[in-house]
């Protein structure tokens, strides 16, 4: 199956901590195989024995005994704890792997993945769906081997006893085998559906619990409360069906495994009457039938749990093969020394192929250091065109050159490093201050963390949070007030110190007082760097270089504040508005 295959590429750099683990497994396994011969050893040697006195009878009996209590409680404790011990650590190192190579992974998938995926869903692939895979390490290459091992060294001593007796005793091992093949084909496809379903309960859930404030504000509490309970009836559905079709196989497969020991006791009964077999071989074939069929419910249990594992591993991989819409091209090279001098050269972009574009053949020559504000009514594209310079997404046709180079032939990581971008609603985590800050250059210093923080205007409300820069700022930075979150996002743009500058709606969403102190620090924050400004308010960005309006994906005006006055047409009534507004 291909999806083990890809699943082993993680096991490999482990494959002598589970070969270790199997030897140690198979060792714990065989030593309780030690009663049935003891017990029929005891029965016929000792006990049944008419040549030994009473005396010489309890003295080879102690002995034996001595020997088994040595072997039970000084040799099997320690590799007891050895087995559980080396096949938990391998697994969890797998799974720690396997989950950092999904977040490796999930931070290179492009924005149009997560416009249309919801959060939810990927946390249950990496969380839930990586942890079941976990019982493919411990029961499929660990336990299932060791239970077959189990079942072949039981088998070797039952031929050695009693030939016709063990063949008896595999009567049941076609239907057995039959039964698990026609049980538990279908169990992984429903395995699927069951998680997909708590994924989408997942899914919700994390949804509604982020947009709580707005359920409270609508007052919508009942009517959220029936659309969980119809996402948690879906999966409940899923479940029960799941369960159904396992708890069918359970009951058929543990049928056979019972009615075996019943044939056995049969036959051996019906043999020690005729005087072919001994009471003791009768005794430890019974014993040795609990050993043999034993493994085998266990093997019908791993059954149930490696179908779980593979259907895992199934989404696990499904969410691995996502392809990355931006990613380095071949022969991609670092952006270094980079100036400033932006040319968009009948640049068009359109989300969805199926979709019409939002951006229509764009041509702009910005020059190195100068400030650019897109402005316009909302949906004309402005933000849709600052989006392609750090590569959020890919131009449909056309090219954006960066001095001189299309920005595909850099690495999209060193671009974006020499972009600093401040939007609307900047997310910070609910880490401290300091932390959400160190961002823009992760090993700065705690004076350099100060500076850029003074420079943003958030030096004063910083020092008065309970804790200083220490202080945690909540999910999503919900313990600031809209424009101290601002502050913090402007100060580690300032940390990073990149040359090129977007600002997109950055100031539209706060009171006078905030913007009046945020417009100072993006003023300062963008001289002398090819700067971005995406505004709602044009009185916010009267002092540009050059002022572009922008309607239905088109440039429709150009020029600087002064000249677009003058021409008294789209921006000149615009701006007339928006003074009767104010």
């Amino acid at each position: 199956m291909g999806v083990i295959n890809r699943y082993m590429h993680f096991v490999k750099p482990y494959k002598w901590k589970i070969i270790g683990t199997l030897i140690i497994g198979i060792v714990k396994f065989a030593i309780p195989l030690l009663i049935p011969v003891l017990i029929k050893y005891v029965i016929d040697d000792i006990v049944g024995n008419e040549a030994l006195s009473s005396a010489e009878k309890t003295s080879e009996l102690m002995m034996v005994m001595g020997i088994m209590i040595v072997i039970f409680l000084i040799v099997r404790p320690p590799v007891e704890y050895y087995r559980q011990y080396f096949a938990q650590w391998t697994a969890s190192k797998i799974l720690y792997d396997l989950r950092d190579k999904l977040f490796s992974h999930i931070q290179k998938l492009s924005f149009k993945y997560y416009s249309n995926t919801r959060a939810g869903e990927i946390i249950s692939r990496v969380i839930n769906d990586v942890e079941q895979t976990k019982n493919f390490v411990v029961t499929g290459l660990m336990n299932l081997w060791i239970d077959a091992a189990t079942i072949i060294i039981a088998l070797t001593i039952m031929f050695t006893m009693d030939f016709s007796l063990t063949i008896v005793s595999l009567v049941a091992f076609p239907f057995y085998a039959f039964s698990v093949k026609y049980f538990f084909g279908r169990l992984r496809g429903l395995t699927r559906e069951r998680s997909q379903a708590l994924a989408e309960v997942q899914s919700y859930l994390h949804e509604r619990v982020q947009g709580m404030a707005v359920i409270k504000s609508f007052a919508v509490e009942d009517h959220e409360q029936k659309q969980f309970e119809g996402q948690n009836t879906n999966f409940l559905n899923k479940a029960l069906k799941h369960t159904s079709w396992n708890a069918k196989a359970f009951a058929v497969v543990n049928t056979i495994t019972d009615i075996s020991p019943l044939i056995v006791i049969g036959y051996a009964g019906y043999q020690v009457i005729q005087g072919d077999l001994t009471i003791g071989t009768m005794a430890a074939f019974i014993a040795y039938i609990d050993r043999l069929y034993g493994p085998l419910r266990r093997l019908v249990n791993s059954s149930t749990t490696l179908t779980q594992s593979i259907a895992s591993m199934d989404r696990v991989f499904e969410l691995m093969d996502e392809k990355y819409d931006v990613d380095d091209e071949p022969g991609a090279i670092p952006c270094e020394n980079v100036k400033g001098h932006l040319e968009f050269k009948n640049v068009s972009f359109q989300y969805e192929e199926e979709e019409e574009n939002v951006l229509k053949n764009i041509n702009l020559d910005i020059r190195q250091g100068e400030t650019v504000a897109l402005v316009g009514m909302s949906g004309g594209g402005k933000s849709s065109l600052v989006g392609l310079i750090p590569r959020f997404y890919d131009v449909t046709d056309g090219e954006i050159l960066l001095d001189g180079v299309n920005i595909r032939n850099y690495y999209v990581r060193s671009l974006r490093d020499k972009i600093g971008m401040v939007l609307q609603d900047n997310i910070l985590f609910s880490e401290s201050v300091k932390m959400n800050i160190l961002f823009g250059k992760p090993n700065a210093s705690d004076e350099e963390v100060i500076a850029a923080a003074k420079a943003a205007n958030a030096h004063e409300f910083i020092l008065n949070l309970p804790n200083g820069y220490d202080t945690k700022v909540g999910e999503r930075g919900v313990k600031l007030s809209g424009g101290q979150k601002q502050r913090v996002a402007i100060a580690r743009v300032f940390l990073k110190n990149p040359p090129l500058l977007v600002l997109d709606e950055a100031t539209s969403a706060l009171d006078l007082e905030s913007e009046h102190l945020i417009q100072e620090a993006l003023e300062i924050l963008a001289k002398d760097r090819t700067t971005f400004i995406v505004a709602h308010r044009l009185s916010t960005i009267t002092h540009a270089d050059r002022i572009i309006l922008m309607e239905h994906g088109e440039i429709v005006e150009m020029g600087t504040h002064e000249e677009l006055m003058k021409k008294q047409e789209h921006y000149y009534k615009l701006f007339q508005v928006q003074q009767l507004d104010q």
